[in-house]
C-alpha cells in the first residue's frame, strides 16, 4: 500500500463507529444498517388494508435478514420470519418491497405494535429495528337504550345509553322527537323549563325533576371517528299525579277493613264460630267395664248391684 493509502485505512478505523457508510478515495469502505418509516402510527378502518412502512436507508449487504414481530399484551409472537408470513396474518399479509408489511382486511386484534428488525451481516452495524403502532379504528354497532316508559311530574328520571364496538370509545348524543338535545337545559332557552344533564361519555340523560314537556320520543347516538349508530326510540310519558285518586283509594281501603273487623266481632258475639259439645256425650255415657250383676228371683230380670273400673 502507498502512504496515502495507508493512512485513508487508519483514517477507516477511527470512523468505524458512526452509523452512516463513508467511501474513501482508498477504497476503504465503512458501512452500517439504518431503518426509517414513512408512517410510524397508521390508522386504518377495520376490514381495510394497512401498510407498515420499514425501509432500509444505508446497508452493504444484498440479502439481509427481515424478521417482523407482533408486540401485544406484553406478548411477542412472529409475523414474518424464514421468509414467510405467520400466526394470524398467514394469507392476510405480505412483503412490500424488500421490508415493508401489507396487510388485508386488517381487524380490531390487528390493533398492536409491530417491530421490523433487519440483519445485516456485510455492516459494520448488523442490525437495526423499527416499531410501527398501528390502530384499527371500529365503526359503532346500535347502542342499548333504556328509557323509562312512565314518570310521575316531578321525579327523577334517568335514561342510559351503551355501546361497546367501537373505538375510540364513542361519544353519546340524545334526541327527543328527532331534535337534538343540549348536554345542559340550562345553557339552552329552548329547553329552560326542562332540568337535564347529558354524560357525552357515559351515555347517561339525567332529568333532576321531570315536566309534561319532556313527554316523547328518546333515542341515543354513538358516535366516534369512523361512523355512527343510533338505538331504536322510545316513548316516555310524564303524568300527573292525582293526589285526590291516591287519598281516595286509601280511605276505601280502610273503609273495608273496618267493616270487615265489625263483622267478625259481630259473628263472636253471636257464637259463630263456638263449636257445639255434644250432649249427648253427657247424658249416656259409655257403659263401664267390670259390672256386677245379681240375679233376681224372676228368671231373665237382673239388677244392678256393683260396678267398677280398673
Amino acid at each position: 500500500l502507498s502512504l496515502h493509502q495507508a493512512s485513508s485505512c487508519r483514517l477507516c478505523h477511527i470512523v468505524s463507529d458512526f452509523t452512516f457508510f463513508f467511501v474513501f478515495p482508498s477504497g476503504c469502505l465503512i458501512g452500517a444498517v439504518n431503518l426509517k418509516s414513512s408512517n410510524r402510527y397508521p390508522v386504518v378502518q377495520e376490514f381495510e388494508s394497512a401498510e407498515l412502512s420499514c425501509i432500509i436507508t444505508d446497508s452493504q449487504t444484498r440479502e439481509p435478514r427481515i424478521e417482523w414481530k407482533k408486540i401485544k399484551d406484553a406478548q411477542t409472537t412472529y409475523v414474518f420470519f424464514n421468509n414467510r408470513i405467520q400466526g394470524d396474518l398467514a394469507g392476510r399479509a405480505e412483503l412490500l418491497g424488500k421490508t415493508s408489511l401489507q396487510i388485508w382486511n386488517v381487524t380490531r386484534r390487528d390493533s398492536a405494535l409491530y417491530r421490523c428488525e433487519v440483519v445485516a451481516q456485510d455492516d459494520q452495524k448488523e442490525m437495526d429495528e423499527i416499531v410501527i403502532d398501528l390502530t384499527v379504528q371500529v365503526k359503532p354497532v346500535p347502542p342499548v337504550c333504556t328509557v323509562p316508559k312512565a314518570v310521575p311530574v316531578g321525579k327523577m328520571a334517568t335514561l342510559h345509553c351503551q355501546e361497546k364496538e367501537g373505538f375510540p370509545r364513542p361519544h353519546y348524543s340524545w334526541y327527543r322527537n328527532d331534535a337534538p338535545l343540549p348536554k345542559d337545559s340550562r345553557a339552552n332557552p329552548r329547553f329552560q323549563n326542562s332540568s337535564f344533564v347529558i354524560n357525552s361519555e357515559t351515555g347517561t340523560l339525567v332529568f333532576s325533576a321531570v315536566r309534561k314537556e319532556d313527554s316523547g320520543q328518546y333515542y341515543c347516538m354513538a358516535s366516534n371517528d369512523v361512523g355512527s349508530a343510533k338505538c331504536e326510540a322510545q316513548e316516555m310519558e310524564v303524568y300527573d299525579l292525582n293526589v285526590g285518586g291516591i287519598i281516595g283509594g286509601v280511605l276505601v281501603v280502610l273503609a273495608v277493613l273496618a267493616l270487615i273487623t265489625v263483622g267478625i266481632c259481630c259473628a263472636y258475639r253471636r257464637g259463630y264460630f263456638i263449636h257445639k259439645q255434644d250432649e249427648e256425650s253427657f247424658k249416656s255415657p259409655g257403659k263401664p267395664d267390670g259390672v256386677n250383676y245379681i240375679r233376681t228371683d224372676e228368671e231373665g230380670d237382673f239388677r244392678h248391684k256393683s260396678s267398677f273400673v280398673i
